[in-house]
C-alpha cells in the first residue's frame, strides 16, 4: 500500500468572512462545502477546491475566532503548494497581486519549476506553482464562476513543504511507511547555511503528489494559530483500503486515532516523529453527496450524526453568508 499523493490540506484563520473573501474573490477558488469542525461544532471548517472539491484541490480552514498570530518555526508544515495551467499564469497573479496589494515574491525557480510565494491577509505562506513542466497526478477544474479565468485559476495542490528539526525520522515515515520516494531535485534553502531542501513524491509523482523536507536547525517549534497549517491528509482509493491502513498503523505501534467517519471522506490520523501531523483520507464519496453540484458551500451541510443538533449549532455560528452572488 502507497499513498497516492495529497488528499487536502487544513490550515488555521481567525476570521471566516475574511477568509472567505480572499480565497473566493482573490484567489478564484470555490467554496465546495461550509460545515463545521466535527471535533468542536461551535467553529466553522470551510472547504476550498476545484468545481466540485475533487481530491487533491482542498484547501480547508477551521475558524479559530481570537486566535493568537502563528509563530514560524520546526515542526511545521510551512508552505501549502497551489497549481496553476502554466508559467503565464504565475505572470497573472503577480500581475494581480500587485493591483490587490497581495504580499508577495518575484517568480522563482525551484526543483525545476517556477514558483510565485504569497501570503494570505492571515500570514498563511503560499506558493503558486506552475504545472508547465509538470507530469503525474492530474490536476483538477476550477470553477467557470469564478472571477478568475478557467486558464489561470488554481487547479489543486501542489507541493506542501514540511520544516522540521531532525529530518531522518520523517524520511523513514514517507518512504518506508507512506511509500514516498525521494527525487534528485533537491535545491538550496533560502537561509544561508541550512542544508539543501529535499523533494520526496508519492505515486504518479508531480505537483500534485510531492513534499518538500525543509530541515532548520536555527528556528524554535513553531507556535499554532491563525495563519498556521493543522495537517496534511494524503490519498487512498477507499475504505477498504483505509482499514488496512489502520491494521498497518497499529501494528507499527504508532499512536493514531483509528477509523474516523467524516462523511465526506473517512480518515486516519497520526503524528510523525517531529510532531507533525498526517492523515490518510479516502477519495470519496465526495462533497455531492448531501448537496447538489450547482449549490455546493452556499448552506450550512452538516453531516447526518449532526443532523438531530443543526439549531444548537446554528445558534452558535457567526452567520455567514456564501450564497453565490
Amino acid at each position: 500500500m502507497n499513498v497516492k499523493g495529497i488528499h487536502h490540506v487544513s490550515a488555521l484563520t481567525a476570521n471566516a468572512q475574511e477568509n472567505y473573501r480572499f480565497y473566493t474573490e482573490v484567489i478564484g477558488m470555490r467554496l465546495v462545502k461550509k460545515t463545521v469542525n466535527q471535533d468542536d461544532t461551535s467553529v466553522y471548517h470551510l472547504f476550498y477546491g476545484d468545481e466540485k472539491g475533487n481530491p487533491g484541490t482542498e484547501l480547508t480552514f477551521f475558524e479559530i475566532p481570537m486566535a493568537a498570530q502563528a509563530h514560524q518555526g520546526v515542526s511545521s508544515i510551512s508552505s501549502i503548494g497551489l497549481r496553476v495551467k502554466n508559467d503565464a499564469a504565475l505572470e497573472f497573479w503577480k500581475d494581480r497581486f500587485d493591483k490587490l496589494g497581495v504580499k508577495h515574491e518575484g517568480i522563482q525557480t525551484r526543483s525545476g519549476k517556477k514558483y510565485l510565494d504569497f501570503e494570505d491577509p492571515e500570514g498563511q505562506r503560499l506558493s503558486f506553482v506552475s504545472d508547465e513542466k509538470n507530469a503525474g497526478v492530474k490536476a483538477g477544474i476550477p470553477w467557470d464562476r469564478s472571477p478568475v479565468s478557467q486558464e489561470k485559476g488554481a487547479t489543486g495542490l501542489g507541493p506542501v513543504r514540511l520544516t522540521v528539526r531532525k529530518p531522518e525520522s520523517t524520511v523513514r515515515v514517507l518512504t518506508e511507511i507512506l511509500g514516498f520516494k525521494e527525487t534528485d531535485r533537491k535545491y538550496p534553502s533560502s537561509v544561508e547555511g541550512q542544508p539543501d531542501v529535499r523533494v520526496f513524491e508519492a505515486g504518479e509523482g508531480g505537483n500534485g503528489a510531492e513534499v518538500h523536507l525543509e530541515e532548520r536547525t536555527d528556528l524554535p517549534p513553531e507556535r499554532m494559530g491563525r495563519g498556521a497549517v493543522h495537517h496534511v491528509a494524503f490519498r487512498v482509493d477507499d475504505e477498504a483500503e483505509l482499514k488496512q491502513w489502520v491494521s498497518r498503523i497499529n501494528e507499527l505501534q504508532i499512536p493514531n486515532s483509528g477509523f474516523v467517519d467524516r462523511f465526506y471522506f473517512r480518515s486516519l490520523y497520526f503524528r510523525e516523529p517531529n510532531g507533525i501531523l498526517f492523515e490518510l483520507a479516502t477519495d470519496g464519496p465526495g462533497f455531492d453527496t448531501d448537496e447538489s453540484l450547482d449549490s455546493l458551500g452556499e448552506s450550512l451541510a452538516l453531516p447526518p450524526f449532526f443532523e438531530s443538533k443543526r439549531k444548537e449549532i446554528e445558534a452558535g455560528l457567526k452567520p455567514l453568508d456564501t450564497k453565490t452572488k
